[in-house]
């Protein structure tokens, strides 16, 4: 009897999604929020939050470039670290590969903590494991009391790095953030700039742990430095603006999943209208099937995704569910006026999210992300707006761009066969 009902609780366990089995997000009030577009608003606004800084300054980035938009934020964050300022960045060892050298010469001669995540300083560096997992998030907390989240690389808005200088700018968005949810984002680089300095001093680390007097209190100490974890604190203050939002990572740890959970419930709960915005779309058949499930209850399901592609393969994984989502009720347009790079999504204009994680295996089963999702109507409002005129700059597709039969069978199984064998590369087991 009793293993029967073991095997029950299993296959109850089993057949749950496995976007349902991630960390809930927790919801707080007293926060207030801006919209931000691209560089143009966000490299401003940070860069007089680093100069006004008086304490500490933690930032996270895949790209750090050796543009001029890029070297006057770095020479921003060796003149905080100059004057007294704790300044802590890490960066991405793929993502930053290029500019390496020259980050380091703007900002480790002054004093700032520059760590490397995952670096790829060798050919041999490219099989290890886990290199296919890398740090995707884009954060900066600056004394503890303003932080930026979204999906803007410290790279100017008109360069790209595969394709040169353009005359417009890629769409793109962040947000400026204050309130309680900030200790969460500061909480979540420091796990990750402890964890990169970790792998190049362990040697030393370890020594220190065994000379200790109370090693295994150290040893906790420093596993909870390099857990994402949310920190405690008091209760928020009620005459701060009521702005409800949660913080929400993914990591390869116990929030593998949260990302993904909190698309997922607010697209299951549609009433009205979806957009989605993203520049890399491959989702599983659990996201797809939620999306044409409210097409077909008569919610307005509106996908953004890129015109201009400049990954070739990214632009078929894409393009070869058209014809899928199409049938089911689902409207997609194109972003062609620039590179598209936002990822961002509105639910019936009360509930909206923006960060680093697109939609595909990458984001929602590799890499480190981080977004930020909001309950507030005047806020998904205004990401609602710009969203709203991105598409009537975009092209409506009418008609899936391959056409039906075996050639277009070909392709599907191809862009599946890739992904699969990619993830299982990584170390991702199981269907997708």
């Amino acid at each position: 009897m009793e293993s029967a009902i073991r095997a029950k609780r299993r296959e109850r366990v089993n057949t749950r999604a496995p976007w349902s089995l991630g960390v809930k997000p927790k919801f707080e009030g007293g926060h207030s929020v801006e919209l931000l577009r691209g560089g143009d608003d966000l490299f401003p606004a940070m860069g007089t939050a680093i100069a006004q800084a008086r304490h500490t300054i933690w930032l996270a980035t895949y790209i750090f470039h050796d543009d001029a938009v890029a070297q006057t934020l770095a020479l921003l964050l060796a003149e905080a670290a100059r004057r007294g300022v704790q300044v802590r960045v890490v960066v991405d060892g793929f993502g930053s590969k290029a500019t390496l050298a020259a980050i380091r010469e703007w900002m480790v001669p002054a004093g700032v903590d520059l760590a490397v995540f995952r670096p790829i300083d060798r050919w041999w560096s490219y099989f290890q494991p886990g290199q296919a997992r890398r740090l995707h998030q884009k954060l900066c907390v600056v004394d503890g009391g303003v932080a930026f989240v979204g999906g803007v690389n410290l790279i100017a808005d008109r360069n790209d790095l595969h394709h040169g200088w353009s005359d417009a700018p890629r769409l793109d968005f962040a947000c400026r953030i204050r309130g309680v949810a900030v200790a969460e984002v500061e909480q979540s680089v420091q796990a990750i700039w402890t964890r990169a300095m970790l792998g190049r001093v362990w040697r030393d680390e370890l020594a220190s742990l065994v000379r200790s007097a109370a090693p295994m209190a150290r040893a906790r100490r420093l596993a909870t430095r390099l857990r994402i974890v949310r920190p405690k604190r008091a209760n928020p203050n009620d005459t701060q603006p009521p702005v409800s939002l949660a913080f929400v990572v993914r990591d390869n740890l116990r929030q593998r999943r949260s990302i993904e959970r909190v698309y997922m419930e607010a697209i299951t709960h549609a009433r009205h209208r979806i957009d989605l915005v993203t520049p890399y779309f491959y989702p599983d058949r659990h996201f797809r099937n939620a999306l044409a499930k409210a097409a077909e209850r008569g919610v307005k399901v509106r996908l953004l995704l890129q015109g201009k592609i400049d990954y070739r393969i990214a632009g078929v994984a894409a393009r070869v569910l058209y014809d899928e989502l199409l049938t089911k009720g689902v409207q997609i347009f194109e972003y062609t006026p620039a590179y598209l790079h936002a990822k961002a999504a509105v639910v019936d204009e009360e509930w909206a999210t923006l960060g680093s994680s697109n939609i595909d295996p990458l984001s929602l089963l590799l890499n480190l992300e981080a977004n930020v999702v909001v309950c507030d109507a005047p806020f998904a409002r205004r990401v609602s707006e710009e969203l709203a005129i991105a598409m009537v700059a975009s092209s409506a597709v009418l008609a899936p761009p391959y056409a039906k039969g075996w050639f277009a069978v070909v392709r599907r199984t191809f862009v599946a066969m890739v992904a699969h064998w990619f993830l299982r590369m990584a170390g991702i087991n199981g269907r997708y």
